[in-house]
């Protein structure tokens, strides 16, 4: 089982890149660019998704993508979700949970209220 104290961020970086974005970043925050699109993607610990503090508090900066997706260890996919449908964040986001063989699957996406 992979360790839920590290974010996953080899795996979004791996996900993106095989859906054809140009990712940079370091760290947990990345960002993905293709043709018009860009993504902010954050890896997730499980603590860090459980809680979903920088989640509460980030979005609304206009210097900021639009778009966001929330990379976690699948296990804790469900209440990271919650969290953001309970927040309704200004921004366009998704979910995806990642297992420690490298399979993923994207939970939930909203649009902002």
């Amino acid at each position: 089982m992979a360790p839920v104290t590290m974010p996953p961020v080899e795996q979004a970086r791996e996900i993106f890149t095989r859906l054809g974005y140009v990712v940079s970043g370091e760290g947990t925050e990345l960002t993905a660019e293709r043709k018009w699109r860009t993504v902010r993607v954050t890896a997730m610990t499980g603590s860090d998704a459980e809680t979903a503090q920088r989640v509460l508090t980030d979005g609304g900066n206009s210097d900021e993508p639009g778009l966001r997706c929330f990379v976690t260890w699948d296990g804790y996919t469900g209440e990271l979700r919650e969290r953001l449908l309970d927040a309704k964040p200004p921004y366009d986001w998704a979910v995806i949970g990642v297992d420690d063989h490298g399979s993923y699957e994207v939970v939930h996406g909203a649009a902002p209220a």
